[in-house]
């Protein structure tokens, strides 16, 4: 039976985390402040942390018991396990960030391939979107609705720990009861927009990001040292040299020496700088205690499908389109499908890496079935094609005229602080070489997510096309309305 180990209390005071009970599903709550065991079972109950005291943890589990019809269902579906799905069988992956737009599918793709699978989250992600005033353009689930589906789907569990791994507690909590063999971390502020907002998001941005990774780097050296953290970085980490980028290393001859070193590192956010730190922290943490580490620096990612989410409508992933959270060629569809010009930020000449995001669950896979040594930093460049934000908007232009659409273009002022024109050549052989067959961008593609995007087009808010978030005029005072 799967567990959930929710925190009655995070360090987080604006996420409070609420556990939604239904179907006469029996929940039972233990509390490390001395309290007694309690249980539970009416259905809707509602457990609320503001109600225990602020300082100390409290863990609670809860097991959903299938329906008859969920268990029905999963006997007509469950399919046999491969060999090679056998074989993964005893590998526990903790994917911290599950609850996300990469987290999710992976989270689902490795539990397919027949890896015990445990989801860490504390669904900050979707209090963004209130914030913010912004959705999915798709309508996801609960993330405990998403796991229950997934089990009557396909027959096959995943634990789910809901809290904040910056809460060193829950953290320790959460990798004694599992016990992982690898550790996926997604678990991040991802946006390099929400991290220029103002100054409180710029601070959160670091806090969450480096403090969380380093408690996860604490809890690895404390409870499982032989666990593989495979850590999701970026591409911007590198910026854009007038050279090529090599994968995480270079080597140099100067003064008549050579040593080979950590490629050099151009941040543009407050974003990209945790990032960096993370690496930073990582590196070290490799060197001194043996750790075992890969860093995935990937590129955009693209898309919304996979094998798993398409199973069933209550596992389809997010999709965001708006100025905050949404990547280019996803934004780009959603503006063709609704007849908005396609925005292309000043000149249009920034050139990035790009992948499918069925090519990032495949990577994190490769990554995870192939783990480092004790104490070395591996650094793999995620990303399958490189294309400048004009090459995205010529060719979802023409794939939106086979379709009908009128798709026009126009350049906005670019909000960010960035190369418009500049050289950009950077390697990506490890992933390659390691087995990836890599998903590129086709005419059927585009006409695809062009063909999603058009699916949910009354779902679209037309106030959260254009950007507005400034990288030259963040300020101090916090922005609380919508952006």
């Amino acid at each position: 039976m799967a567990h959930s180990i929710l925190p009655c209390c995070s360090i987080n005071s604006c996420l409070t985390t609420k556990t939604y009970l239904k179907n006469n599903n029996t929940c039972s709550a233990i509390f490390y402040n001395s309290v007694p065991l309690q249980t539970c079972k009416y259905p809707g109950t509602v457990l609320r942390s503001c109600k225990l005291r602020p300082r100390r943890q409290s863990i609670i589990y809860a097991t959903a018991t299938p329906t008859s019809q969920e268990i029905e269902k999963s006997t007509l579906t469950g399919s046999p396990q491969s060999s090679s799905e056998s074989s993964a069988k005893s590998k526990k992956v903790m994917i911290i960030g599950g609850d996300g737009y990469c987290g999710w599918a992976t989270a689902l793709h490795l539990s397919n391939k027949g890896y015990e699978v445990a989801i860490v989250d504390n669904l900050v992600r979707r209090l963004f979107d209130h914030q913010l005033g912004i959705d999915s353009l798709t309508p996801i689930s609960s993330i405990q609705n998403r796991v229950r589906r997934w089990k009557s789907v396909t027959g096959k569990s995943i634990q789910l720990f809901v809290g904040d791994i910056c809460d060193f507690e829950f953290l320790s909590e959460a990798f004694k009861s599992f016990e992982p063999d690898s550790v996926v971390h997604f678990g991040e502020q991802r946006s390099a927009p929400y991290s220029m907002i103002d100054r409180s998001r710029a601070v959160y941005t670091q806090h969450n990001n480096v403090i969380g990774t380093l408690n996860v780097l604490f809890a690895i050296k404390e409870f499982s040292q032989e666990c593989h953290l495979v850590k999701l970085g970026t591409m911007g980490e590198y910026g854009t040299p007038n050279i090529d980028i090599e994968e995480g290393y270079i080597t140099i001859t100067h003064n008549g020496r050579t040593d080979t070193l950590p490629y050099p590192k151009q941040a543009s956010s407050f974003y990209h700088l945790s990032k960096v730190h993370d690496s930073h922290n990582i590196a070290f943490t490799c060197k001194a205690w043996g750790i075992r580490a890969t860093d995935l620096n990937q590129g955009v990612v693209y898309g919304v499908r996979t094998d798993e989410t398409d199973m069933h409508e209550e596992l389809c992933n997010r999709f965001d389109y708006d100025g905050v959270f949404g990547t280019a060629l996803n934004r780009f569809c959603v503006q063709a499908a609704v007849g908005h010009p396609l925005t292309v930020y000043g000149k249009g000449g920034q050139t990035r890496g790009y992948l499918d995001i069925r090519d990032t669950v495949q990577c994190v896979e490769l990554a995870v079935a192939n783990p480092a040594k004790p104490g070395e930093f591996r650094v793999f460049n995620q990303f399958t094609e490189q294309f400048s934000v004009n090459d995205l908007a010529r060719l979802v232009t023409t794939a939106g005229k086979k379709l009908g659409l009128d798709v026009q273009t126009i350049s906005v002022p670019n909000p960010r602080v960035e190369a418009e024109e500049h050289y950009y050549n950077a390697k990506h052989t490890k992933l390659i070489e390691l087995g990836l067959r890599p998903h590129l961008l086709s005419e059927s593609l585009l006409d695809s997510l062009l063909n999603f995007a058009i699916k949910f087009k009354d779902q679209v808010d037309p106030a959260q096309i254009m950007p507005t978030v400034s990288w030259k005029k963040i300020g101090v005072k916090t922005r609380t309305v919508s952006v």
